[in-house]
């Protein structure tokens, strides 16, 4: 097999474009965990892969959870005396609390205050504020506005609807040549917020796309689904597979500015966890891992103790660590195609990883074998008088005793996995290496 997840090398610039662009055509849509947002968001996608649409209807109990009935908007404002809107969802779909009910009454600045939020310390922007499981109605707006909002009488509408329904969620199954999983998992659910996480979705769409594209030893699966219900929902749902799921990530906040981050999963030692601390490694020492915590996004879901699954998170600022986030700050301006790019260059880089482990056995283990003789050298052409290539041959030779990885010899080596990959690959094609498993499933071994 080639390396892994090969091909003729991507010019991310261009694919990071791209993404921008999926980001910026979706800005616009509100989006729920529910609702006809949603559906438009995931169809969206059908342009670059042939994600499928999964319905559950509203009052499915999913573990101790329900889902919820299904939010619809059309419209929503706040008019003045003169009839003017002063708050318009027309213009910011951040507007309107998310899952508002539906209103249409007039009543009084006093009335209507406890009903309005905003950020003082932001007097700007407009926070992102959410209702799903509280029937109650509410306005976004930023604190200007509401300083500049006279007494007198407002007339408030929300044509919203909430009824049952379904929730949906996107999936993509791309089979390998093995039934080992790799989970890619990203929440779908908020509106005009770039960062968060219209990042992730364009990010999981295009990997989705080029993995489709190239040989993998691993089946992927991909979920789009909507924040904390949506992974509970497939959980629940796929509780009798997920033991196929052998790695996994969780995509979020991934197109801003800020330096790579990674939050290890539960078991803190999983391939993956190991895998994506390397990749990070290399990016430099700015980057940031975390220890698995209980907060956050879908990965507290597969890493809960009923399933404890080798699940991480790759992101950039973390959440709430940047003042944009869950506010209209988190716009076009806050994401790059640069980012964007790197993003999906570390992920893949993460995968390849994945795809490419495995543990060895050295076949001719009594001192060095003869690699001259045998046309090593030259086989790797170009790169012959590369000291670091024949020294990866040897670090390949010396730690391939069925107990190391190519990951942990690439650690200890401090030569690029690449390089231990393919040294790997010419020892085995020429009889002096045997593969005896595909990864190290257990503690890590001792280096």
């Amino acid at each position: 097999m080639k390396a892994a997840l090969a091909q003729e090398p991507l010019e991310l610039g261009a694919l990071g474009e791209q993404m921008y662009t999926l980001v910026a055509e979706l800005f616009p849509t509100c989006r729920s965990i529910t609702g006809d947002g949603l559906r438009a968001t995931l169809r969206s996608l059908q342009q670059f892969i042939p994600v499928i649409l999964r319905e559950v209807p509203s009052g499915t109990r999913v573990f101790d959870w329900t889902v919820p009935a299904e939010w619809n908007i059309r419209d929503a404002f706040v008019k003045n005396a003169q009839g003017e809107r002063v708050i318009d969802f027309r213009k910011s779909n951040l507007h309107v609390v998310n899952y508002s009910v539906a209103i249409h009454q007039k009543m009084s600045l006093e009335q209507l205050k406890p009903h309005l939020f905003t950020l003082p310390e932001r007097p700007d922007w407009i926070p992102y504020h959410t209702s799903y499981y509280k029937k109650t109605w509410g306005f976004c707006l930023t604190h200007n506005q509401l300083n500049a909002l006279p007494e007198g009488q407002y007339e408030v509408h929300i044509d919203s609807s909430l009824e049952d329904g379904h929730l949906t969620y996107g999936e993509l199954y791309l089979p390998g040549e093995t039934g080992e999983e790799i989970l890619i998992s990203t929440h779908s659910c908020h509106p005009s917020l770039a960062n968060d996480n219209l990042s992730g979705v364009a990010i999981t769409c295009f990997l989705a796309k080029h993995i489709s594209q190239v040989p993998h030893r691993y089946s992927y699966r991909f979920l789009f689904v909507p924040g904390t219900i949506g992974a509970i929902t497939w959980l629940s749902l796929n509780e009798s597979t997920v033991s196929r799921i052998k790695h996994g990530l969780v995509i979020a906040g991934v197109g801003d500015a800020g330096p790579l981050s990674y939050k290890k999963s539960r078991r803190g030692n999983a391939e993956v966890d190991r895998a994506a601390m390397y990749v990070l490694r290399q990016y430099g020492p700015e980057t940031n891992v975390m220890e698995f915590s209980p907060r956050g996004y879908d990965e507290r879901q597969y890493c809960s103790p009923g399933f404890n699954l080798p699940v991480g998170r790759i992101s950039r600022s973390p959440h709430g660590t940047f003042p944009e986030y869950h506010t209209s700050a988190d716009n076009l301006e806050f994401v790059s195609a640069i980012a964007l790019g790197d993003s999906f260059s570390a992920c893949l880089s993460i995968f390849s990883i994945l795809e490419g482990n495995a543990t060895y056995l050295n076949t001719n283990p009594k001192c060095e074998p003869q690699l001259g003789e045998r046309g090593l050298y030259r086989t790797m052409g170009g790169l012959s008088k590369d000291s670091t290539t024949e020294l990866a041959l040897l670090w390949v030779l010396n730690l391939s005793d069925g107990d190391h990885t190519l990951l942990d010899i690439a650690e200890r080596s401090q030569i690029s996995f690449e390089g231990i990959h393919r040294a790997a690959l010419l020892l085995r094609d020429h009889g002096l290496l045997k593969q005896v498993r595909n990864s190290y499933h257990g503690v890590n071994p001792r280096l």
